[in-house]
């Protein structure tokens, strides 16, 4: 053990500073490696066409036999959404991989979804539960969360203990949960941790985060004066508010169905583990809801995030199979909005009003709690841990600052106090903790249908279909409020034909893009402007070819006045 203290410990984020999501943690002390989490993040606005964003694993290309395991905080999929991407080029035989039961259920299910993926053996772990992989002894311990069998983890390393919060709040009261173990943090606590490690998303909110109990008691408030159908958006993996708001239809006689693929799924999942409890016939189908008064049915879906194909913008937009919007419902957005979404949810809330239809949101009453801890319960966890280096992790560079200078008003030292972002290398001992001169990669790698890899690989391919058949841009100004096309679109084309020359074959474009987004927008309805833009490039594609025999890029631009 003498010469194993000479080592230092490497922690190494491929993601998950710096931004929300994509959280991925290595631990490495000599040849050995840990892991802990493989998540992914949403793409952003200005990036059509991506499915998500995954971390940089490179630096793992020729370690992948050190990896001795894997080990999961919780199920949601900013913490394990990479795995299906990424599982497969560091699996090797002997790989161990830890996860609570509704982690492990989660991710195996989802890589059903996935071919010629390895089978993977997770070993199911709760709290309490301790296990050794190397140089690493990890003992597991319950976190509150939004989402069950979230934990935290404690990690003794050669060179000292580490504690690793997860996401995580102190809720008094929780539904369904235990509330937080204080004891068992004040036990870990005398373990002496050498460093903390975090959680910041809520460090730039002030006081204490809401407890689930007022949340439940506010909605009920809706659900006691609600003359017809309540319609309860939120995230699919929100398991605790899938459960107040069953649990709460049940005590008024509603019935409950539910639409949305990841909550459907979730749902059953939960089910099956016994942490979603229903009464016998509480849920039923969707094309049953019609055999019940308005007043007695509750409609659970995903969407509140103005998703352009989940089930609540559908409804909005009619474009739901069975469902359309009546007067008496209650639309209850039971979460908050993820940054840059804000537009998106304020136009569809509006859509929805017009529609004659009652909302309401986490800004009107407290029908929403975060599942992460604010500034006083970040304050208690350093007070209870006391360690002698901080890291922050999970956030948004302003909130890593935030929770950084919390940390400083708690009495460390700044030179103990790590403000890293992705990919820095961050060298630990038991006297000092800085930055390795080195860094590892970690850059986005882009998710594009069965397509893996990184910005250039996108912009090759759109260069490759560029210099066959060039590029055709159309642009149309809409009126919003008449959903009509103002005047005649502009046509730009790049490679594709010269326009002077083809002014018939313009004519009529023209004369179908204007068909196409009048014909689906219309006057005072939420349009789904990137379905209008699929169905122009579609229709224009297979025009074009037919009359040119060449498949330009089209590239669709719609301009909202």
């Amino acid at each position: 053990m003498t010469n194993l203290n000479k080592e230092n410990l490497r922690i190494i984020p491929l993601g998950g500073l710096g931004e929300v999501g994509r959280n991925m943690f290595i631990f490495e002390y000599g040849r050995d490696i840990l892991i802990i989490d493989m998540g992914l993040r949403w793409p952003e606005e200005d990036m059509p066409g991506i499915d998500c964003i995954i971390p940089n694993i490179s630096y793992l290309k020729g370690k992948e036999k050190n990896i001795l395991g894997i080990v999961f905080t919780h199920g949601h999929y900013d913490h394990i959404g990479a795995v299906p991407y990424l599982i497969g080029k560091l699996w090797h035989q002997g790989l161990e991989i830890f996860a609570s039961p509704l982690t492990k259920a989660i991710i195996l299910k989802r890589q059903e979804e996935f071919p010629n993926q390895p089978k993977l053996d997770i070993q199911q772990v709760n709290n309490g539960s301790k296990i050794k992989l190397g140089p690493f002894s990890i003992e597991f311990f319950k976190q509150n969360h939004n989402i069950p069998d979230n934990l935290g983890i404690f990690i003794e390393t050669p060179v000292g203990n580490i504690l690793h919060t997860s996401d995580f709040k102190f809720d008094p009261h929780p539904i369904n949960d235990l509330p937080t173990d204080f004891e068992k943090l004040e036990t870990l606590s005398k373990k002496r941790i050498l460093l903390l490690m975090s959680d910041s998303t809520g460090a730039e909110e002030e006081g204490h985060s809401l407890s689930e109990k007022e949340i439940y008691d506010n909605m009920e408030k809706i659900f006691q004066k609600a003359p017809g159908r309540i319609i309860a958006a939120t995230f699919g993996s929100l398991i605790n508010r899938i459960q107040q708001i069953i649990t709460l239809s049940e005590k008024y006689g509603r019935k409950v169905t539910i639409d949305g693929y990841t909550m459907k799924t979730n749902v059953e999942i939960c089910k099956k583990l016994g942490y979603i409890k229903t009464k016998k016939g509480t849920l039923v189908g969707l094309k049953q809801i019609n055999d019940y008064p308005d007043s007695k049915i509750t409609i659970l879906c995903t969407g509140a995030q103005g998703e352009t194909e989940a089930v609540l913008m559908r409804i909005t937009n009619r474009e739901h199979r069975f469902l359309r919007f009546k007067k008496g419902d209650s639309v209850i957005f039971s979460s908050s909005v993820i940054p840059g979404n804000e537009r998106t949810v304020q136009i569809l809330k509006d859509d929805i009003l017009r529609q004659g239809v009652k909302v309401f949101h986490y800004k009107m009453m407290d029908i929403h709690a975060g599942g992460h801890a604010q500034r006083e319960e970040l304050k208690q966890m350093l007070a209870i841990m006391k360690p002698k280096f901080f890291l922050p992790i999970h956030g948004q560079y302003s909130m890593l600052v935030a929770h950084a200078e919390l940390a400083q008003e708690m009495g460390l030292l700044e030179k103990n106090i790590m403000l890293a972002e992705n990919g820095q290398i961050i060298t630990l001992n038991q006297d000092r903790i800085f930055y390795d001169k080195r860094t590892a990669p970690s850059n986005y790698i882009m998710v594009d249908g069965l397509g893996i890899g990184d910005v250039g690989e996108i912009v090759l391919r759109d260069r490759h279909m560029l210099s066959k058949d060039g590029m055709f841009v159309i642009i149309a100004v809409v009126d919003r409020q008449a959903g009509k096309v103002k005047g005649s679109p502009d046509i730009i084309s790049r490679g594709f034909v010269y326009l002077r020359e083809s002014k018939p074959l313009l004519a009529e474009t023209r004369r179908r893009v204007i068909h196409i987004i009048n014909k689906t927008a219309g006057a005072g309805r939420a349009v789904n402007w990137s379905y209008i833009k699929d169905e122009i490039r579609n229709q224009l594609g297979h025009f074009l070819y037919v009359k040119t025999q060449r498949r330009p890029m089209i590239l669709p631009v719609i301009i909202e006045v």
